[in-house]
């Protein structure tokens, strides 16, 4: 269902989006509690108790999201209508304006043994100055004739890959087979177009894991997500808001300028994303997404301790957002990453959404189960930017 625009109002209170990347998850087969459940949460349960609780389900039941499609549907976009891959969010995140003619795929460093099976799909997560570096060899030592490739380093093991050349087709495979001890795919291509970047790609591959061959660790690549650049309606022509975007990582600050949030500067954690908050609010930003990788990053390790830490380490930054001035406070996950998966899945994630206009629930707390009790309900994720919209009284009555 389309929401009806002229319902959304130019004025209203400010909104904070707080997305823990990953968040959901499912019981411990020892002591039965989600990640959620068993950590130690005093400010957001304290929360909870003063807020409306529900889930969000990001995608059809059963249909998994990735990270891109999963921020698309708390940002009110419907996945399933606007396809493309995760390459377009990495060059936007790194503030490189995707333009006509060009692809982008999501790169990462990784390491093959002797027969080409991928032994680490993350290269053992380097550096960000050693990810600098295997971009800057590799630039320099690898050319295709007829076509532009740059490099754009990420944190740890990833990068960004984008060519220029004519009539360039993004239907293409990724090569991460997604696991260890198997070969990469080799890249094929739906059409002709994509038939030409997969031969481009092909032949880049081969030229980088000969320069790469004398490195201990990163010897090869793998590449994701081919993408073009969509037209998508921004926050301020759909909304009629002023939004800013905290995060560290550059896919998600790709994601968010996608939609027409500006990226601020967020940081390297939690405590610079409390002041960045504050300086947003003194810009005069009036929606603030702010992103917390690290629980996904434990929940793809299967670390259940390290994912109730990173989960625990949010919680006692919460005083800090609520007293930055934000009207309205939503807390929710982009999708789940069980540890006892170590990927995503496709369960509904919590949700909290804090405002004077809240049904309050003292007894409540925040975890999978009591989400599932709460007032809200479990909506699907385009649904829930109109619901933030209402809390902070940016909606006009529907009808007479």
């Amino acid at each position: 269902m389309t929401f009806p625009a002229h319902l959304f109002r130019p004025v209203g209170e400010r909104i904070g989006l707080f997305v823990l990347d990953g968040l959901g998850g499912l019981p411990h087969p020892e002591q039965g509690q989600t990640e959620l459940e068993a950590a130690h949460t005093p400010n957001m349960d304290a929360l909870a108790g003063r807020s409306s609780l529900g889930r969000v389900q990001l995608l059809p039941p059963g249909m998994t999201p990735g990270s891109g499609p999963g921020h698309l549907s708390l940002f009110g976009i419907d996945p399933l209508e606007l396809e493309f891959g995760r390459g377009l969010l990495e060059a936007l995140g790194s503030d490189y304006a995707l333009e006509a003619g060009q692809i982008a795929a999501r790169g990462n460093f990784c390491t093959v043994d002797g027969e080409g099976l991928v032994q680490d799909r993350r290269a053992g997560r380097p550096s960000d100055e050693e990810c600098r570096r295997l971009c800057a060899k590799v630039t320099e030592q690898v050319s295709i004739d007829g076509v532009s490739v740059e490099l754009i380093p990420g944190k740890q093991h990833r990068f960004t890959w984008i060519i220029t050349a004519g009539d360039l087709g993004a239907q293409v495979n990724d090569n991460d087979p997604q696991v260890t001890g198997k070969s990469a795919l080799p890249f094929r291509g739906q059409n002709a177009t994509s038939e030409t970047t997969a031969a481009i790609a092909t032949e880049w591959l081969a030229k980088a894991q000969q320069c790469l061959a004398d490195e201990a660790i990163a010897n090869s690549a793998l590449l994701r997500g081919f993408s073009t650049r969509p037209h998508v309606p921004g926050f301020a022509e759909k909304y009629h808001l002023h939004a800013a975007a905290l995060a560290v990582y550059p896919m998600y600050r790709g994601v968010a300028r996608l939609v027409g949030m500006q990226p601020r500067d967020a940081g390297r954690g939690l405590d610079d994303q409390v002041a960045a908050v504050k300086a947003a609010i003194a810009e005069d930003f009036d929606f603030i997404f702010v992103h917390h990788k690290d629980p996904d990053t434990a929940g793809h390790s299967g670390d259940f301790a390290a994912k109730v830490a990173a989960i625990e380490a949010f919680d006692q930054a919460i005083p800090g957002f609520l007293e930055s001035g934000l009207d309205v406070i939503a807390i929710t996950g982009d999708h789940s990453t069980p540890t006892i998966m170590e990927e995503h899945s496709w369960h509904p994630v919590p949700l909290l959404v804090h405002s004077k206009r809240a049904l309050p629930q003292p007894e409540a707390t925040f975890g999978e189960r009591a989400c599932m009790q709460g007032d809200v309900g479990t909506i699907r994720g385009p649904e829930l930017m109109p619901l933030l919209l209402a809390h902070a009284n940016r909606l006009d009555k529907f009808g007479a």
